[in-house]
Order: C-alpha cells, then sequence, then structure tokens
C-alpha cells in the first residue's frame, strides 16, 4: 500500500526532526518505507502497518507549529539570546566570548568583518546566521562567495570546465549549508536561486538587494576584488566578511584587500571588525596548540 501525506505549511524541521530522526523512527517502528519528497510524505508498505503509521503522522501535525509560526519562533530566540542560532537541522550556540561577540555583531551592523584563524568558527557561524535569516524571511537569499584563488596551482591547468575547476574551491561553502539544512531544501533553495554559492568573480556588475551576503576566505581578494564585492551590497541586505590574514594565498607582490580595509574602514559607522584568535578554536584541541606555535614563530 502506497500514502502520501502533504506537510506544505507546516515547519518540516518539526516534522522530520533533525536528519530526518522522526522518519527514520516511523519506518523501523512500523516496518514500511518512508521518504520526504516535494513537500509530501510518501508511506510504502503492508496496508495495516502503513495505516497505522500515517494516523501517527497526521497526530503530529496537528501538533507541529506552521511556517510563520517557525519563523516568529526563531525570530523570538535570537532576539531574547544573539548567542544562539536557530537552523533547521541544529540550534547552533557560540561556544567562546568571541565566537558571542562575533553573533551580537553581525545581529547589530549591516557589515561585519571577522578575522581569525581556522577553526574559530567564522565561516560555519556566518553561513548559520544566514540561514536562520533566510528561514525567519528576513532577507530573500543567501549568497556565498570566495576568491578562486589557491596555494601553489592554477586554474588553467586543472582539468574540467569552469564550474568543475573552481568547485573544490567552494565545497567547504556547500558543506557548511548541509549542516543547517536537510538536502531536499537545500536543492530546492539552490534550484530557485534563493541560495546561491558562486565564486567571486561572477559577483561583478551585481547589485544585490535583500541578501544575506558572505564572503570567505576575504584574505586572497586583491584591493580592487575587496572594493568591488562591498559596493555589491543593495537594500535591506546584510553582509559578513571572514578571513585569516595570517594564510594568505596571493602573490607576494599583491596586497591582500582584507588587510587594507582593516585601516580604511575601521572608523566607518555599520562596520565592525570582530578578532578571533586561537581561544576562540572549537576544533581539537590540538589546533589551538598549533596556532598558537605558529603565531609565537612569527613574532620570534
Amino acid at each position: 500500500m502506497k500514502v502520501s501525506i502533504p506537510i506544505s505549511g507546516y515547519d518540516p524541521t518539526a516534522i522530520l526532526g533533525c536528519n530526518d530522526a522522526y522518519l527514520k523512527k516511523i519506518q523501523e517502528q512500523y516496518n514500511i518505507i518512508v521518504a520526504m519528497r516535494n513537500e509530501h510524505i510518501y508511506l510504502k508498505g503492508d496496508e495495516d502497518d502503513v495505516k497505522a503509521a500515517a494516523k501517527e503522522i497526521k497526530i503530529k501535525l496537528k501538533k507541529t507549529p506552521s511556517q510563520l509560526d517557525t519563523h516568529q519562533r526563531i525570530t523570538d530566540v535570537e532576539e531574547k539570546d544573539p548567542s544562539c542560532v536557530t537552523t533547521p537541522k541544529k540550534l547552533v550556540t557560540a561556544k567562546s566570548s568571541g565566537q558571542a561577540e562575533y553573533l551580537k555583531a553581525v545581529e547589530n551592523n549591516d557589515i561585519v568583518i571577522s578575522i581569525g584563524p581556522a577553526g574559530t568558527g567564522k565561516t560555519y557561524l556566518g553561513v548559520a546566521k544566514a540561514v536562520s535569516y533566510l528561514m525567519a524571511k528576513k532577507v530573500e537569499r543567501i549568497i556565498l562567495t570566495r576568491p578562486a584563488v589557491e596555494a601553489g596551482e592554477s586554474l588553467g591547468f586543472l582539468p574540467g570546465a569552469i564550474e568543475e575547476k573552481v568547485d573544490p574551491y567552494l565545497r567547504p561553502l556547500y558543506d557548511a549549508l548541509n549542516d543547517f539544512l536537510p538536502y531536499d531544501r537545500l536543492k530546492k533553495y539552490i534550484n530557485m536561486k534563493s541560495i546561491e554559492v558562486a565564486p567571486l568573480a561572477y559577483m561583478r556588475g551585481r547589485t544585490l538587494n535583500d541578501s544575506f551576503i558572505i564572503l570567505d576566505e576575504a584574505q586572497n581578494t586583491t584591493s580592487m576584488q575587496m572594493k568591488m564585492f562591498l559596493t555589491r551590497m543593495g537594500w535591506r541586505s546584510k553582509v559578513v566578511v571572514t578571513g585569516d590574514i595570517t594564510q594568505i594565498d596571493l602573490p607576494t607582490n599583491v596586497f591582500s584587500g582584507l588587510i587594507e580595509i582593516q585601516h580604511l574602514l575601521k572608523d566607518v559607522k555599520g562596520i565592525q571588525f570582530i578578532y578571533l584568535s586561537e581561544k576562540d578554536v572549537v576544533r581539537h584541541r590540538l589546533v589551538q596548540k598549533i596556532i598558537k606555535a605558529y603565531e609565537t614563530k612569527n613574532t620570534s
């Protein structure tokens, strides 16, 4: 027997659970096949089992908040505690005072520049905040971008079309999105252009209104690229720039745009700089020690 249950108008996260945990529970409990596609839950299996499972799901739907309720809930949670970020797959919380300051800065400023070493959550928290803004309908789309600058290699010598060549440099952004959005919803948003992941060069000539825009690996932008990016910002948009000025892959004779704006824009109202350190690293404990060792080397 096959049954289709529409869930449009509901908050899918509240129904599906983290990583579709609820659907997996139903599948195991009733020994049926359960799948989610195009805002429908599909059940397949023995007639009695499918009917019992469908009944339980429909009861759950009655207790599930609507999407409108969810948008308001996200807004309420983050207004009460800006160090918390609500996304469809998980609740993200700041794990250090630096990260809490970073999230608060994003809430209170149109442009935030976050500078710090690897593992401090610059990109991860920025993407989480972008997803929460999209879910709460504070913006209409998310735009994630990176300069396609690589350490020691040239894109021209790599095999494949331009999309295949730049994909490795954009992959970390997709990885972050996958942490916060179920696969089907992420795919849908990308197809609808509600989420866009693209190389920095693709931003030229555009004006980005009603958007949450993140420039990652900004230490690898030139002065002109940084100017081009920052001037894409349109009305009702928010911009987050992240980078690590200790890991610049530009040619030695090219000055980093991220380093330059620290001096150019430090006194501009509405722009806040956040500096994270090894104390904010949330990866393996040895990463903190490695970063500290390199800092000591560079200052000795």
